[in-house]
């Protein structure tokens, strides 16, 4: 089957221009060693554990926004606690977006990332949503390089494992009037990681949560930022209460069709080879991992919709077996199989299937460099 023809979003239009390689802008945010690095047994107790989130590097990237001097203080300073007032905006009015990458070790000892430049335009766009500065995209990338370059003992080389790098910027002006802060910071952490989920590439259940919804037609859904998953935080509570991993979210209006997890998109496979998952509606975020699955089965030749799904469909099609396979993706998990979908008044079971696995090995196999990447989609850090 001929690739089809897909006109790309917005985001995937900047993702897709091309970045400056890591030497040209590496020193743009210069490296303050750590006085106090951590010491070998500390090292060697974060790297054998990996986990997800919990630990951090010696270091991390900074700059600072205000109206009359723009982005300033560039720079890659010692990891610790920041100062702020208590009458900081983002304490207040939540004015903070942030983003989620990862560095990689290949094979050779080399360091990637994957698709920094989607990253970039998607920090600006959740950024444009919430009145906050944009960060020009060179910076951006630097951040990344220069943090990445001087932490490179902090990237693991085990399988299924990474520097997990969180950029994000906040309002960190002292007021409380209700306006956009002129003075805004951004930050690069990292964190060695392992699987995202603990059982690495094994079905997870999914609680389909009803009267309640992580953002709203006209709200912060399409932006990466912190409240929308504060929103999600008392559904998943009562989901890991009913001993599911994660929640599913439905539409606002009718509480009919599929949105997307806290924290990932979804994607339905059906018996006939079709992969479905829920069009963009300016609620639900627009993942890197989900734009880059999309563009990769459509060039396999695999038909994929776009499409509202409704839960009624997906449940029935399960049970008489035209739904095959249900899986989730995102910069954490990657591709994660959904093998137990419930929620009021249903449960049903699905397999781990050939597509699920097939779309798994075959992003990762690119991300770690062990096949060719036909996309650039990988950028070399060190």
């Amino acid at each position: 089957m001929a690739p089809q023809t897909h006109v790309p979003t917005a985001l995937e239009t900047l993702a897709d221009q091309v970045i400056p390689g890591a030497d040209a802008v590496a020193g743009r945010f210069p490296l303050t060693p750590n006085p106090r690095p951590a010491d070998e047994a500390e090292y060697g107790r974060i790297m054998d554990a990996l986990d997800f989130g919990k630990d951090f590097t010696d270091h991390m990237a900074h700059m600072r926004w205000t109206p009359d001097q723009g982005w300033h203080d560039r720079g890659v300073i010692p990891f610790g606690p920041l100062e702020l007032t208590p009458g900081a905006a983002v304490l207040h009015y939540s004015q903070s977006v942030f983003e989620g990458i990862k560095a990689y070790r290949h094979a050779d000892g080399s360091v990637w990332t994957f698709r920094p430049g989607y990253n970039a335009a998607r920090i600006n766009h959740s950024a444009q949503r919430l009145a906050l500065p944009q960060v020009e995209r060179e910076d951006f990338i630097a951040s990344l390089v220069d943090y990445v370059r001087a932490d490179e003992r902090w990237v693991p080389g085990r399988e299924g494992s990474s520097l997990y790098l969180r950029p994000f910027m906040f309002a960190s002006e002292q007021f409380l009037g209700v306006h956009p802060a002129h003075q805004i910071d951004y930050y690069v952490i990292g964190s060695p990681s392992g699987p995202y989920f603990t059982g690495g590439f094994q079905p997870v259940s999914i609680w389909v949560a009803k009267g309640y919804h992580r953002a709203g037609p006209g709200g912060t859904g399409s932006a990466k930022a912190g409240g929308n998953y504060a929103a999600s935080l008392l559904p998943q509570q009562e989901a890991a209460g009913r001993g599911f991993s994660q929640v599913c979210f439905l539409d606002t209006y009718e509480e009919k069709y599929l949105e997307e997890l806290g924290g990932m998109n979804m994607f339905i496979v059906m018996a006939d080879g079709t992969v479905r998952t829920p069009s963009l509606t300016g609620v639900i975020l627009e993942g890197g991992t989900r734009s880059a699955l999309l563009r990769m089965l459509r060039e396999q030749g695999t038909e994929v919709r776009e499409e509202r799904i409704a839960l009624s469909e997906v449940v029935s099609g399960v049970e008489s077996g035209a739904v095959s396979e249900i899986f989730a993706c995102g910069t954490a998990a990657v591709v994660t199989p959904i093998g137990r979908l419930a929620g009021d008044g249903f449960e049903v079971t699905i397999p781990v299937g050939p597509v699920t696995s097939k779309a798994y090995q075959d992003l990762v196999d690119i991300q770690m460099g062990r096949v060719e990447d036909p996309y650039g989609w990988t950028y070399r850090i060190c």
